[in-house]
């Protein structure tokens, strides 16, 4: 056995690629339908003739059904295993994307962004699962932003291949057509993805109807690993994840001045700002531990820094420099966001990492749903004031940070009495 290497840890190696690269390609599939509405926010406004809060209402919809699916895709992964629920979200989100393809009425499109959440909602848990049961547990960290980071490719081709799509060929053709990568990666799915390597099946939970749910979910509130980690989770995420999703675009383009084009490429920015700030996370915690918590924290800080900035510049618009820094900080905090698993991952046992990992979810979206209805509301409100509606974000990243500092020491005292504990553990294990 490796030096580095825990017993029971699964070996890795091409095989555990193969197979949670195909996990992989459903979230990155999943990304790309869920940011496509974020380079057609205009277009969607003018197809179903809409207003400021009803266009924030998809994705507030969306991410509520998000937000919602968290503790139960948790559950069901832990309790069916990443194969089976990873299959239904993939048909649920092929539907949902396709039916946003054909919808010509506002309520239809709204059935059908719900549904594209509601199988969004069971990628990225069963992702994070299957990395855990592939690899060794001190690859985690890397494992989890690499993921991330492949899932942000996803956005990429909703900026890039979309919003062109949208352009040369129109809206039902454009959405109808990306459904089909849905359809692939089922049938890909099906045939080769496999919960665990043979050997290292998990120890069988006892399951007792709606009594086991109810301890599942409170034993794992009980860690403060796992509230720190949701905490971390809201606070970070939510910016870049308002700004893509759905707001950057009108933002750029309607306050500050940009055209389409210029606009696309910042939130081209944005995205490879956050696969290029991943690796480097990554690899930072992977190596460094303690440097998680300020890694979180010097993002959030950062992001409130250049937000503000932006916000307050004099004159009718910021510079482009500064929105280029903006967009360039903005892509730290999907990387940032995924601290909270790392948290939340030793704080419970491999039984219930899938209910630990939807409750930490559950963060940043409930914070970027939050935020997405008060912009809309405060646009509506103030007759398209962004700089209003924006400084919504300051609000909840001081909520967010009032948690993370109070819950941090709870959570390093308790993660270290479980490092003492499994030493002398391993003390007494016989060779």
């Amino acid at each position: 056995m490796s030096p580095h290497r825990l017993p029971g840890d699964p070996p890795g190696g091409r095989r555990a690629v193969a197979v949670w690269g195909l996990g992989v390609a459903v979230y990155f599939m999943a990304i790309t339908y869920r940011t496509s509405l974020g380079v057609a926010g205009l277009d969607a406004a003018e197809r179903f003739h809409i207003n400021a809060s009803a266009l924030s209402t998809f994705s507030i919809l969306q991410v509520l059904v998000y937000a919602g699916m968290q503790i139960p895709v948790g559950l069901m992964v832990d309790r069916l295993g990443t194969k089976k629920v990873l299959s239904l979200g993939v048909v649920l989100f092929t539907c949902g994307q396709f039916g946003f393809a054909l919808s010509h009425s506002y309520g239809l499109a709204l059935a059908s962004r719900a549904l594209l959440g509601c199988g969004d909602a069971m990628t990225f848990i069963s992702v994070l699962r299957l990395g855990s049961r592939w690899f060794p547990a001190r690859r985690g960290p890397l494992i989890a932003q690499v993921a991330a980071l492949f899932g942000m490719a996803g956005n990429l081709v909703s900026t890039l291949v979309i919003a062109q799509a949208l352009h040369s060929f129109g809206w039902t053709p454009t959405f109808a057509g990306s459904a089909i990568g849905g359809a692939v990666v089922l049938v890909l799915t099906l045939a080769f993805l496999k919960d665990h390597p043979e050997g290292y099946e998990p120890v069988p939970a006892t399951h007792s109807g709606a009594g086991f749910v109810r301890r599942q979910i409170a034993a794992a509130w009980r860690e403060p690993g796992t509230r720190l980690g949701m905490w971390v989770h809201f606070t970070t995420q939510f910016p870049a994840m308002v700004f893509l999703l759905l707001w950057g675009l009108p933002f750029l383009v309607e306050a500050e001045g940009l055209s389409r084009a210029s606009a696309g490429e910042l939130l081209t920015l944005v995205v490879l700002s956050n696969m290029a700030v991943g690796l480097v996370y990554g690899q930072v915690i992977a190596r460094h531990h303690a440097a998680r918590a300020p890694l979180a924290l010097g993002t959030v800080a950062a992001t409130a820094l250049l937000w503000g900035a932006v916000l307050a510049w004099p004159g009718d618009h910021a510079p482009l420099w500064l929105l280029i820094a903006l967009c360039a900080v903005l892509g730290a905090c999907g990387p940032a966001s995924m601290i909270g698993f790392d948290f939340a991952r030793p704080a419970n046992p491999p039984e219930r990492l899938g209910t630990a990992s939807g409750i930490v979810n559950m963060g940043g979206f409930t914070a970027s749903m939050t935020t997405l209805l008060a912009i809309g509301v405060l646009l509506d409100a103030t007759g398209g004031n962004y700089r209003i509606a924006f400084s919504s974000v300051f609000v909840l990243q001081a909520l967010g940070v009032t948690q993370v500092l109070r819950l941090r020491g709870r959570a390093h005292r308790r993660e270290r009495e479980r490092v003492v504990a499994s030493r002398v553990e391993a003390v007494h294990v016989p060779a």
